[in-house]
């Protein structure tokens, strides 16, 4: 695997150290998170728009842990390491940091990004960490869902294949 590819996929500490850097050199940061469990166009698609909207694209992932925590014991089908790596190989993505709680408000307050970025499944008001950014001087947006894309459907077609 390149350095290059790995160097992608930082700590928390390391996340915080090259947030407050690129800040520093005035890049604009864009966070989003999920678990991205079975990477589909869907996602890709959210990531390459999300990365429009400013100079540097962040990803929180959840852990295995937190995905089984928030979707049951069956889930994640693709190990956190794995989930990482993919997403880091993404030409748009800058930065990946796992992270084992619930959610990434302590990513989010951690690095206070520019622009906080989810899918048009939420609203802006259940958006976690929206508030922080929007005190914060940042902005907060959805991006359209591409139709017809979800780790669940994709689930339920290959259980149904038997």
């Amino acid at each position: 695997m390149q350095n290059s590819l790995l160097s992608k996929i930082v700590s928390f500490n390391q996340l915080e150290q090259q947030c407050l850097a690129l800040k520093q050199q005035h890049k604009k940061i864009v966070f989003t998170n999920g678990c991205f469990d079975l990477l589909h166009a869907g996602h890709i698609d959210l990531l390459f728009k999300a990365a429009l909207q400013g100079d540097v694209l962040v990803i929180g992932v959840n852990t295995d842990n937190s995905i089984k925590r928030l979707k049951g014991a069956k889930r994640p089908i693709i190990n956190q390491h794995d989930r990482a790596i993919q997403l880091a190989a993404l030409s748009c993505v800058s930065l990946v940091c796992l992270f084992d709680e619930d959610t990434p408000l302590n990513l989010i307050q951690a690095i206070t990004p520019d622009v906080l970025i989810k899918g048009g499944d939420y609203t802006i008001s259940t958006i976690v960490g929206a508030e922080w950014v929007q005190v914060h001087g940042g902005t907060v947006a959805t991006i359209p869902l591409l139709e017809g894309y979800s780790t669940s459907s994709i689930i339920q077609k290959i259980i149904a294949l038997g």
